[in-house]
């Protein structure tokens, strides 16, 4: 099974449910549209139903992370 779908196989995925911002998004649990909102994920308020976000991505990528005082060694006391 591929790791990557070509655009034209995406019918065969199937069903991928995910929140959309500024459209009117239904909990495929419930049916309600109340959502509290994250980073990376959107919870019903009603059935705790969780769903991605459609606009969160993640890095491709390693994540670097890069500190202030790199230069300086920091001990921790």
């Amino acid at each position: 099974m591929p790791t990557t779908l070509a655009p034209t196989m995406l019918f065969e995925r199937g069903y991928h449910a995910v929140y959309r911002d500024h459209e009117v998004n239904h909990c495929p649990g419930c049916g309600r549209t109340h959502w509290i909102i994250g980073r990376v994920s959107a919870e019903c308020a009603f059935c705790a139903t969780a769903l991605p976000l459609a606009e969160a991505s993640r890095p491709t990528g390693p994540v670097i992370i890069q500190h202030k005082n790199r230069d300086v060694h920091a001990w921790a006391a």
